[in-house]
């Protein structure tokens, strides 16, 4: 049963109000807030739209190799009917063909629900990506009339909304949903959560571990921009009233600490996500708010969000060090963020100068921090996962700032790498899961994809939109609403190159994969970056690699450990405790180990890549040519303090069906090879092939080097009995059913060559290829086309 809490009744406490005695809601003697209550309403509306899908994404997951599925599970291709247009793509042609093609739908049986595409030739419907210039208000954001010549943070737009969704795209929206049936989805999805929200109880207190409350804050935060939407798409005041019973339990009585610690500062991405919410909830429920209400809101962001964000920029004082130069992550995207909306709603209401203070320290904090969360080559320089955190929020941030003001101030062109990003995601994703190397990151909630609208729509990469408008995800979040650019068309994979490397020496990277639209597809992503710089969130796992095919994933990923484990975020030094621990430690990748020992995280990799530069085209249907390979070598002697030389290499070959990884090695020290499946594992009586089985598909591995002394053994997901121990009362993740395949090798020279073949329908045992024996030194585009 859902609490019943007394709002008028609050607990002691002793906290200190900034407006002192002239706040009506703050009590001196209690040091507490007490919200006043809701006025009654009536319903004078009804909403548009019939729901039609719950999409709530709450969370990654954790354990497991990520995005290994069962492939006769999949759900039917679309079908769809075909737009028969052609010749030039006029604007009334793209809506029709839009129109007639509506949404895809997704591979239910895939980790991250990826679209299904239909098989088709038709380029009149996927061609060339681009926007489509067009006056007609039905198919397109009307213009904005706010357009300050010189702007300025603290000169905002004179009507609400000010964050994200001003006035003018709100009034869009009818007209524009009935065109477009992504827009139709998203709103109908948008109902559908609210209503689901509004059916629970307020979000409870709960502590994550001894630190932090983030999954209540960030579950609040998607619930307000839920409601809201509701709210302001069918003027039902029941969102209004169930909005503010929301506000008024996140600071009750005994929701937290009953002092201004309440939104637990001391973990400030807590309080960020909880200031961000409340200014959504203040800004885009103004004209509807009463008096009291309003004051209500306001002083409890200041108290709570913006005072102690205030503190921490100005006296630096010994909280998380979010604002620091160093911190170039998801934190302090987050939390200049959420502070920067708090400061927009509140500009001209909040006569304590606090907005205008917090808007001079959080603009040029994150466009030196927040905006380097990309590096050069466009990943997010923490981890795949963290991308969706860090992105999130420097879209929210930036649009949030044009909304309100009319320019972003540089905080999406400052980093000149920046718009590169979207290809990041793009590429970092397979075809049932991403390539997530390291630390996935906590529950999601309210952090989505959906920035790769807004980025698409601001860069002009429209292949950015066109990849997100069909991502399971895009609905799960109001911001697509506002993000997403109707007049976009075309089909994001046509000219696309199906290859690419990531090269910056932090970061570096690569994906190969077949097709673009195939969800059979074969993928391989390999990464050898440097194993510090990325907010101690990395694992000791240069040389890590993820194979996907026949819709499964073959080899993958242990996921993340125990956040609140002891030491899991003490360093990056080489005796970090962090490093104790299987998930983080080299044994726990698909990687060499060499004595048994970690890599060192000293390591300065040296990558190479080569690639046929094959595109796909526009057609969905692709079988890529003979000769079409790519290859990514890392040098990665640096990495192992017992080793002459180390260089891994991994290529596609025969046109893209099988896959080689090769490992020259000259080592001191024993040599085990690795790689993690949750697949069922059969290996041959003389150990030198093995068979996996994952649903009704399968897969072959097969050493062709050395000839004799290597063989396939198996043993699970834990840790080596020479390990270290873990620090005391401390144990692993239990990573479930995952089945380590290894090869053990005493010290010496080698040649390490294994051969993986999917078994792909339709292919006899006699089209796949044996390839020639080449040193990696020698590996060129042809080196392997002659079997």
């Amino acid at each position: 049963m859902a609490p019943n809490y007394d709002y008028s009744n609050p607990s002691p406490n002793t906290g200190a109000s900034p407006y002192g005695s002239g706040d009506p809601y703050y009590n001196e003697s209690t040091g507490f807030i007490t919200p006043p209550k809701p006025p009654q309403r009536k319903n004078n509306w009804l909403k548009i739209g019939v729901p039609v899908l719950i999409v709530v994404v709450v969370a990654a997951v954790v354990g497991g190799v990520l995005g290994s599925r069962s492939h006769d599970n999949k759900s039917a291709a679309a079908s769809g009917t075909q737009a028969s247009a052609t010749g030039a793509a006029a604007a009334s042609q793209a809506v029709s063909i839009k129109q007639a093609l509506g949404v895809l739908p997704t591979a239910t049986d895939s980790l991250y629900l990826l679209p299904v595409y239909p098989s088709t030739t038709n380029t009149a419907a996927f061609t060339t990506p681009t926007f489509v210039a067009n006056d007609n208000v039905a198919l397109s954001w009307p213009t904005d009339t706010f357009k300050p010549a010189n702007p300025q943070p603290t000169n905002v737009r004179p009507d609400r909304p000010r964050l994200i969704a001003p006035a003018y795209k709100w009034q869009a929206l009818p007209e524009l949903i009935p065109n477009d049936p992504y827009l139709k989805f998203w709103n109908d999805t948008n109902f559908n959560n609210a209503t689901q929200f509004k059916a629970q109880p307020p979000v409870p207190y709960v502590m994550d571990g001894s630190n932090g409350i983030l999954d209540p804050a960030r579950d609040i935060k998607r619930r307000i921009k839920a409601f809201g939407y509701a709210w302001r798409m069918s003027n039902n005041t029941m969102w209004v009233d169930r909005t503010y019973q929301e506000l008024q339990n996140a600071v009750s009585a005994g929701w937290g600490p009953d002092n201004d610690t309440k939104w637990n500062p001391s973990h400030f991405l807590d309080t960020a996500e909880l200031t961000a919410a409340y200014a959504i909830a203040y800004d885009w429920f103004y004209d509807v708010w009463q008096p009291d209400q309003k004051q209500f809101i306001m002083q409890s962001m200041l108290t709570y969000g913006m005072n102690p964000g205030l503190t921490a920029l100005v006296n630096n004082t010994d909280w998380w060090g979010w604002w620091a130069d160093d911190i170039t992550g998801n934190w302090n995207c987050v939390c200049n963020s959420g502070l920067t909306m708090g400061a927009l709603a509140l500009l001209g209401d909040d006569t304590s100068g606090v907005s205008e203070q917090l808007l001079n320290w959080t603009i040029p904090n994150a466009k030196a921090n927040c905006a380097f969360g990309v590096s050069s080559d466009g990943s997010w320089v923490e981890t795949p996962g963290y991308w969706y955190f860090g992105t999130t929020a420097h879209a929210e941030m930036s649009a949030s700032l044009e909304s309100a003001t009319g320019s972003s101030y540089d905080l999406l062109t400052v980093n000149p790498n920046f718009d590169l990003t979207g290809l990041f995601h793009m590429y970092v994703t397979g075809p049932g899961s991403l390539f997530c190397w390291g630390d996935q990151g906590p529950n999601r909630f309210s952090t989505t994809a959906n920035a790769m609208l807004y980025y698409g729509d601001k860069f002009n990469h429209p292949e950015y939109v066109l990849w997100q408008r069909d991502q399971f995800d895009a609905s799960s979040d109001p911001w697509s609403m506002f993000y997403y650019n109707p007049a976009v068309t075309g089909a994001f994979w046509d000219g696309m190159p199906l290859d690419h490397l990531f090269d910056n020496s932090t970061t570096a990277w690569a994906a190969m994969r077949s097709s673009w639209t195939d969800e059979d597809a074969l993928y391989v992503a390999v990464k050898a970056g440097t194993l510090t710089g990325h907010q101690t969130h990395n694992d000791l796992d240069a040389g890590d690699f993820v194979i996907d095919a026949l819709g499964t994933r073959w080899a993958g990923e242990t996921g993340e450990s125990n956040y609140l484990a002891e030491g899991y975020f003490s360093s990056d030094a080489q005796d970090s405790e962090r490093w104790l621990y299987y998930n983080q430690r080299t044994e726990g990748q698909n990687a060499i180990i060499v004595n048994g020992q970690n890599q060192l995280v000293t390591a300065a990799p040296t990558v190479e890549f080569q690639s046929s530069n094959t595109t796909q085209g526009s057609s969905t249907v692709f079988d890529a040519p003979s000769d079409s390979t790519a290859f990514f070598i890392a040098d990665l002697t640096s990495a192992y303090g017992n080793v002459t030389s180390y260089q891994r290499g991994i290529r596609m070959i025969n046109g893209r069906k099988q896959v080689l990884v090769q490992d020259d090695i000259d080592s001191q020290g024993t040599v085990m090879w690795r790689m993690h499946t949750n697949a069922t594992v059969t290996v041959s009586s003389d150990g030198t092939s093995a068979s996996l089985q994952i649903g009704q598909e399968s897969l072959t591995m097969q050493i062709l080097s050395p000839t004799s002394g290597a063989q396939f053994t198996t043993g699970p997901a834990k840790r080596l009995s020479t390990d270290p121990p873990l620090p005391a009362g401390q144990t692993d993740l239990d990573d479930g059913p995952i089945v380590v395949v290894m090869i053990n090798l005493p010290a010496g020279q080698y040649s390490l060559q294994v051969l993986f073949n999917p078994q792909w329908s339709g292919m006899s045992s006699s089209d796949f290829v044996t390839p020639p024996s080449v040193p990696l030194s020698s590996w060129t585009l042809t080196s392997h086309n002659s079997s």
